[in-house]
C-alpha cells in the first residue's frame, strides 16, 4: 500500500496583488503614530503658531488684539531685556555644569559600586521629585535663611566676604542672591541629570575596568579613555534635560532672588498676567527664547559629536 504525500495549500493570495504590499499592514504603522502625532500637533505645534502669531499682534486685553504684522514687538523683545536674557543663559549654565559635577559621581557609584542597593538608591534620586516643584524652592528659603545652619556656616568660614566681593551675596546673606537661585536650580534639576547619566553608565561592562588594571592603566586613566567616551551618550542627554528646563525657570530666580536677579521668564509672566497690553511682547521673547534655545542645543549636539541624538 503506497501512501502519496500532498502538498500544503498554497497560501490565498495577497489583496495588494504579488508586487503590492497589503493594505492594512501599510497604514498600521500610521494608525498607531496618530495618537501621538494628534498629541503633540494639539499641544506642541498649534501652541507654538499661537505664539508666533500672537508676538506680531497690537491691541490690548479690553479692546482686543489684531494681527498686524507688528515686527517692532520682536525689537523690543530683544533690546529692553538683554540683562534677563543674560541672567538666564548664565544660571542655566552654572546650574548644568554643577548637576554634572555632583550627579555624574553619583551615577557611577549607583551604577558599579550600588550592588543590591542600586533600586533603592535609586529611589532616594527621584523620590524628592515626587514632591511639588514650588514646595521644594520654598524649603530652600529656610535652608538659606540668615539664621540657617548654611548662612551661619558660611558666615564663621569668613566664606560670604569673598562671594559678597564677586556679587554673588548681598552683604552676608545668601538669601535673595544669584548663588541662592543657582542653588535652588542645582537642587531641582539634579535628578534630570542624574538619570540618563545612570541608564548610561549602567551599561557599560565592568570588565572593561579590570582590562584597564590589567593594562596598567590607573583608575583616572580607564576613566578618561573608557568610561567617560562610553557614557558620552547618557552625558549630553542629561544636560540638554537639565538646560532646557532651566533656561525658561523663574520660580527660583523669583523665590530666592531678588529684583537684580531677573530672568526672561518673569518678565513674561509680568507681561501676561499685569499688563493689558503685554501679550504681543511676552509672546516675542518666548518665541526668541525658544529660538535661541533651539539654537544652542543644536551646536551642543553638533560640537558633542551626538548628531543621532536629534
Amino acid at each position: 500500500m503506497t501512501t502519496t504525500l500532498s502538498a500544503p495549500p498554497a497560501a490565498p493570495p495577497s489583496k495588494g496583488g504579488p508586487d503590492r504590499p497589503d493594505r492594512r499592514a501599510t497604514l498600521t504603522p500610521w494608525l498607531l503614530l496618530l495618537p501621538g502625532l494628534l498629541w503633540l500637533v494639539a499641544f506642541f505645534l498649534v501652541p507654538i503658531l499661537t505664539s508666533v502669531g500672537a508676538s506680531v499682534q497690537t491691541g490690548s486685553a479690553d479692546e482686543g488684539y489684531k494681527l498686524t504684522w507688528h515686527w517692532g514687538n520682536y525689537a523690543s523683545a530683544i533690546s529692553d531685556y538683554l540683562p534677563q536674557y543674560g541672567h538666564s543663559l548664565l544660571y542655566s549654565v552654572l546650574c548644568t555644569i554643577l548637576c554634572l559635577a555632583l550627579g555624574y559621581p553619583v551615577a557611577y557609584f549607583i551604577a558599579f559600586k550600588g550592588g543590591r542597593w542600586k533600586t533603592l538608591l535609586m529611589a532616594l534620586v527621584i523620590v524628592p521629585s515626587f514632591t511639588s516643584f514650588l514646595i521644594r524652592t520654598i524649603a530652600w528659603k529656610t535652608i538659606l535663611a540668615d539664621n540657617g545652619p548654611v548662612t551661619s556656616t558660611l558666615r564663621d568660614l569668613h566664606v560670604l566676604k569673598v562671594t559678597s566681593s564677586l556679587g554673588w551675596t548681598v552683604g552676608d546673606h545668601v538669601l535673595a542672591s544669584p548663588a541662592a537661585v543657582v542653588c535652588g536650580m542645582v537642587y531641582n534639576f539634579l535628578p534630570f541629570m542624574i538619570l540618563p547619566l545612570y541608564t548610561s553608565l549602567e551599561k557599560i561592562d565592568p570588565r572593561l575596568h579590570e582590562a584597564g588594571s590589567d593594562l596598567y592603566c590607573s583608575p583616572y586613566t580607564t576613566w578618561r579613555r573608557v568610561t567617560l567616551p562610553l557614557s558620552m551618550p547618557g552625558v549630553v542627554g542629561g544636560t540638554l534635560l537639565t538646560f532646557i528646563p532651566a533656561v525658561g525657570d523663574y520660580i527660583n530666580a523669583q523665590l530666592l532672588g531678588n529684583p537684580n536677579t531677573g530672568v526672561v521668564g518673569q518678565k513674561i509672566e509680568n507681561l501676561f498676567l499685569r499688563q493689558s497690553s503685554g501679550y504681543p511682547v511676552g509672546s516675542a521673547i518666548s518665541v526668541v527664547l525658544m529660538v535661541g534655545t533651539l539654537i544652542l542645543v543644536m551646536i551642543y549636539i553638533r560640537k558633542a559629536g551626538t548628531e543621532d541624538l536629534i
